[in-house]
């Protein structure tokens, strides 16, 4: 029986502590993945994707504005209110009759709808345009930069 006893080995404190050390760390990375990919399904996303923005020329008879027509989605997982639309950094304002700097069109759009906004404002032929949107909270929910053919 003596002979037992003696021949019994055992780790080091510290070769036991770096391996506890190493275990809480590797579970606790694993928990962290796992509750962050859990969150990221309920996070609420508000962004519109510009498809495509055509500049319309002024019809003389009978005489129309110049136009500004953005072809939009929302692509986020939340419906999104346009209340701001500017265009080189100037504001338009929503109207429901058209007139110059204004806006109309789809102000709230549901995720995955698409929409049209009408901008009413003078263009020029080669100069580039950035039309930026904004939610009803200030945020910029969607940009596009063209170039008026």
């Amino acid at each position: 029986m003596k002979k037992l006893l003696k021949s019994k080995k055992a780790l080091s404190p510290v070769v036991a502590a770096i391996i506890l050390i190493a275990v809480t760390v590797a579970v606790s990375i694993a928990v962290a993945a796992w509750m962050g990919s859990l969150t990221i399904g309920f996070m609420e996303t508000k962004e519109l994707t510009v498809t495509d923005m055509t500049f319309v020329d002024a019809v003389p008879d009978p005489p129309v504005a110049e136009n500004i027509a953005v072809s939009l989605t929302n692509s986020g997982t939340s419906a999104v209110t346009v209340s701001i639309v500017k265009v080189n950094g100037a504001t338009m304002t929503e109207n429901e009759t058209p007139g110059t700097d204004t806006w109309t069109g789809a102000s709230t759009l549901a995720a995955g709808d698409p929409g049209t906004i009408t901008i009413t404002t003078d263009w020029e032929a080669g100069s580039k345009y950035l039309v930026s949107l904004f939610a009803n909270d200030g945020t910029l929910v969607g940009s596009y930069t063209a170039t008026a053919a």
